[in-house]
Order: C-alpha cells, then structure tokens, then sequence
C-alpha cells in the first residue's frame, strides 16, 4: 500500500496539491488586480468577442468588477458586471454551508445537484442576451 503522505507530511489526502497550486495561483492573480488598476486604458488585454463583434461577453467588466470590490466600491462593481458581486456572495455561501455541514455532520457536504450547473449556464447566456439588447445600458460594463 501506498502513501498519500509528501516528503514533509504536509499533503495528506490526494489531490491537496492541486488545491494548494490553485490557492497560490488566485492569491497571486488578486494581488496583482490589487496594486494594478483595470480601469486605465491598456492595463489589460481587451475583450476578444468584443474586440471581434462588438457584443459584450457575460464577463465583460468582470475585471473591473473584481478591482471595485478589492477596493470597497460595491456600486462601481455593479456598474461594470452585476454578475460578479451576485457570484461572489454564492460562492461564499456555498462554501460556509459545507463547512458548517462538515463540522456538523463529520462528513462531506452532499454533492451540487446536477440541474446546478446547468442552471448557472443558462443563466450566463441569459445574462450576456440580455446584456446586448440596445436600450439596456444598464447591463453593459460601464
């Protein structure tokens, strides 16, 4: 039998380096969006779909977003893309639910029903139509 065990006891369980890979690699990219500011001109590469048609994507000002919220501006966050204060704060609540259900109950939470995904997909393409309609400024990135 195998040990799941690394050198210096750190890893226990399999797959704790992928979290540990994607948890350096989220704080890395939030400092970065932190001291580098989106909403000046060239900062970041634009949008390729609306670079090449002009529509704006689900995540169009979703970097803008981000940085208005690292900075304390929720209302600018909405501004740019209500998706990702609304994401963030569900991301947030899923992750207390497992936890305390962890804590509570010894055991993994149960798994995301299957409909989970396919109704936060459906709800993107929604958004990004209903973003794109003329007249509906409020849902383009300001």
């Amino acid at each position: 039998m195998t040990s799941n065990v690394s050198g210096a006891g750190v890893l226990r369980r399999p797959g704790a380096g992928v979290v540990v890979a994607g948890s350096v690699a989220v704080a890395g990219g939030l400092a970065y969006l932190g001291t580098h500011d989106p909403h000046v001109a060239g900062s970041y590469p634009a949008c390729v779909l609306y670079s090449a048609t002009g529509l704006y994507c689900p995540a169009c000002g979703g970097t803008r977003a981000a940085y208005d919220l690292m900075h304390a501006d929720l209302a600018g966050a909405f501004a740019r893309n209500p998706a990702v204060p609304l994401l963030l704060v569900a991301v947030l609540v899923w992750f207390a639910y497992r936890s305390t259900y962890r804590r509570r109950h010894g055991s993994a939470a149960p798994a995301v029903p299957a409909w989970v995904p396919v109704g936060v997909a459906v709800a993107t393409l929604v958004f990004g139509v209903l973003r794109n309609i003329p007249g509906w400024d409020w849902l383009s990135p300001a």
